[in-house]
């Protein structure tokens, strides 16, 4: 791709979110060029100078800030590092994007915020499952009311990890981790894109595995005026269970399966040089059982094409003033209000009203 009037991009963190989330999606987008990745790892500066041998490596974020070159800033560290790169990014009068949550509190995601709004740069937040081909089929599912008035949702984001991995910051008691903050605010983010905000939040936190020093399962429920939403996560869970679960006065939709992009990025795969991505397997498929017409229908529902360049598309789009962010850094801030929300209704074993 050429570089000519390009998004220039300075990545922070080249661990697993860099190395597999991100750069092999901006490599795959059009008019984005990877200019400069920061990365101290002596392993990760040698695959960084292996797969992307344009972009400059650094080991400073100062360099980064201080380019007159780079538009935009990905922010993809550990989650109690995200504000403070962050601020320090807008500040440097760049276009910011945070790998999710958006920040360890929702004061601090206000604050920056309005940092951007100040200054009139664009803050988002990688929320990439709402281009999930599953996420894409529900939301498709309740926009042409398959299953009447919607009364019930409930969405999982299951895993089986028994054991503790010691190569990971997320395994320990840093602010910000544990579940709900990682897998959590992917499942908040869902919720909210599909109901807004909530009435109220119900929270159940717990910590399951032999040894866990985080938080590894929750459930946390959300209250709206005629709809109950349910977000479940578990790393206890080897049966795989439903993804999403919905409930209508006409029917019902049920949907197993994982997003295959996650899985095919792990593997090496680049979005542009891959036929069919994002195309999930028909044994992946939802099933709908309702009433449409007055006739009662029982099948299954093609799932919709997941494309996670779609999130890069639309950052591109909007620093080039062609259309609105998606994902906003608002919508981001209160899925962090949201996951407080959660963590006072379980240590005050009560639901908390939204405010």
């Amino acid at each position: 791709m050429s570089t000519k009037d390009a998004v220039n991009i300075g990545l922070i963190g080249f661990g697993m979110a860099g190395q597999v989330f991100h750069a092999p999606v901006i490599a795959s987008v059009e008019g984005l060029n990877l200019k400069a990745i920061q990365t101290t790892n002596a392993a990760n500066i040698k695959i960084a100078g292996e797969r992307y041998p344009e972009a400059e490596i650094v080991s400073q974020t100062s360099s980064l800030f201080a380019s007159r070159e780079i538009d935009l800033i990905v922010v993809a560290t550990p989650n109690h590092t995200h504000f403070d790169l962050a601020r320090e990014a807008l500040e440097a009068d760049k276009n910011v994007i945070v790998e999710k949550p958006l920040t360890v509190t929702s004061a601090e995601g206000f604050e920056l915020v309005k940092l951007a709004e100040a200054g009139g740069k664009i803050l988002t937040v990688h929320h990439n499952r709402r281009w999930d081909s599953d996420f894409l089929t529900v939301r498709r599912v309740i926009e042409k009311n398959l299953l009447g008035r919607l009364v019930e949702a409930e969405i999982h984001y299951d895993r089986f990890r028994p054991l503790l991995r010691g190569d990971t910051w997320k395994e320990n008691a840093l602010p910000g981790t544990g579940v709900l903050y990682d897998l959590g605010s992917h499942l908040i983010d869902q919720a909210q894109t599909l109901f807004g905000l909530p009435e109220a939040v119900t929270g159940f936190i717990r910590t399951e595995r032999t040894a866990g020093k985080i938080p590894d399962n929750f459930e946390v429920l959300l209250h709206y005026r005629d709809l109950k939403v349910t977000l479940k996560s578990g790393m206890l869970v080897r049966e795989e269970l439903p993804r999403y679960i919905l409930f209508g006065e006409s029917g019902t939709f049920v949907k197993h399966g994982m997003d295959v992009q996650e899985e095919a990025l792990k593997n090496g795969a680049i979005p542009a040089l891959t036929n069919n991505w994002g195309v999930e397997p028909k044994e992946q498929w939802g099933t709908v059982n309702t009433e449409i017409n007055q006739i009662h229908f029982v099948g299954k529902i093609e799932s919709e094409i997941g494309d996670y360049r779609k999130f890069y598309e639309n950052v591109r789009d909007a620093i080039l003033l062609k259309t609105k962010i998606n994902v906003t850094g608002a919508q981001a801030a209160n899925t962090i209000k949201i996951i407080e929300l959660a963590m006072q209704s379980h240590h005050e074993k009560r639901t908390i009203n939204f405010s």
